[in-house]
């Protein structure tokens, strides 16, 4: 029997700087989303079922335009990342807006993600060899260990300002430390600067970062279990702090015993931080149909 993967797709985020729900922005020649690419490249893969974690009240909207697409091609589950989600013990104030994190959101899917799992964001086009990688790693993992698709930072950048990076320092191949960092080119480097620690270093352009795509064993669910309250319960600031998956992964990874292991890739990864990224996930995405990549009209 074929190993059931899947898929979980980040999409409650609302892109402030983007202006809008930027993952039902049409990407491609016949109305195609980043999503829709994103889907039939994992198909290909071995993915066998897709989450969606979503905003309860982009329900409808998302269904008629993503899911409608898509469930007849693998099976679909949605999932409700909401700021009341938390323990009993959590207080989280009915004025904070900002959702409560990436880890949250995986959190938020605890009760429909059932197998080993990559995550993604809904925002972003990762390449079809990333999710051949993250199929392949989590039907071959004897050690149960995570696994991240670390890009080449170069390949990765908007012409249009900075970008959140996590930059990667690996050890053998595992991941040894992520620094969270704004990054832009700087001539032949890339200039950085840790969204922790405010410390400013240059990177080359091969350095490998982190695009959150990142493969776990089902046992992640039982640490988000164990540690939300400890979380929330001491942040530094209840409205803004948010908990998010690398810190988790690697908490979790050290609690458990496991490493993570760095998959190189060197697709280019687009983005659309920027509503003018558009044109440049425009022109990439059709030179892919041009070469035979994808079709013009992908679910045809």
């Amino acid at each position: 029997m074929e190993k059931e993967l899947t898929l979980v797709v980040l999409a409650a985020g609302m892109g402030s700087r983007f202006g809008g729900l930027k993952q039902i922005e049409p990407v491609g020649p016949n109305g195609e989303f980043i999503i829709d690419y994103s889907i039939y490249d994992a198909i290909l893969a071995g993915f066998t079922k897709v989450v969606f974690i979503i905003k309860k009240e982009n329900y409808d909207i998302f269904k008629e335009t993503v899911g409608k697409r898509v469930e007849d091609k693998i099976k679909v589950e949605y999932a409700f990342q909401s700021n009341e989600d938390v323990p009993s013990s959590v207080n989280i104030p009915e004025d904070r807006v900002k959702p409560l994190g990436t880890a949250h959101a995986i959190y938020a899917a605890r009760d429909v993600v059932k197998s080993d799992f990559a995550i993604i964001n809904a925002d972003d086009f990762y390449g079809r060899d990333a999710y051949i990688d993250a199929a392949n790693f989590l039907k071959n993992n004897p050690n149960h260990d995570y696994g991240n698709i670390s890009y080449l930072v170069g390949n990765t950048l908007s012409e249009n300002g900075a970008v959140k990076r996590g930059i990667i320092f690996e050890k053998d191949g595992y991941l040894e430390k992520m620094v969270e960092s704004e990054v832009e080119k700087n001539g032949e480097m890339v200039h950085a600067k840790s969204l922790v620690t405010k410390e400013e270093f240059d990177v080359p352009l091969d350095q490998p970062v982190s695009m959150n795509l990142f493969c776990f064993t089902t046992d992640i669910f039982t640490y988000l279990n164990n540690h939300i309250e400890e979380f929330f319960n001491n942040c530094d600031d209840i409205m803004t702090s948010e908990w998010l998956i690398p810190n988790v992964a690697l908490d979790s990874a050290k609690e458990n015993n496991k490493s993570i292991r760095i998959i190189r890739t060197n697709s280019k990864q687009y983005g659309m931080t920027y509503r003018e990224d558009l044109d440049t996930i425009k022109k990439g995405i059709l030179s892919e149909i041009n070469n035979g990549v994808y079709k013009n009209n992908l679910w045809s």
